[in-house]
C-alpha cells in the first residue's frame, strides 16, 4: 500500500504566515523581555483568540 500525502500546503503556509505576523505584532508591542516571550506564545495560539472573539461576538 502506498502512502497518501494530503495536499494542504496552502492552508499550512497561511497558518505559518499568520504565526509570523502575530509574533511580529505581539513582540513589537512588548515592553520587556518576558512580555516578548508571552507575545511569542500568544502568536502560537492566535487562532484560538479569533474563534473566542467570534463566538463572543455571535453571543454563543
Amino acid at each position: 500500500m502506498g502512502t497518501k500525502i494530503r495536499e494542504s500546503g496552502t492552508a499550512g503556509c497561511a497558518y505559518v504566515l499568520g504565526i509570523i505576523g502575530a509574533a511580529v505584532y505581539y513582540i513589537s508591542q512588548a515592553t520587556g523581555f518576558w512580555m516578548g516571550v508571552l507575545g511569542f506564545l500568544k502568536a502560537l495560539v492566535w487562532p484560538a483568540f479569533i474563534v473566542h472573539g467570534l463566538l463572543r461576538f455571535l453571543g454563543t
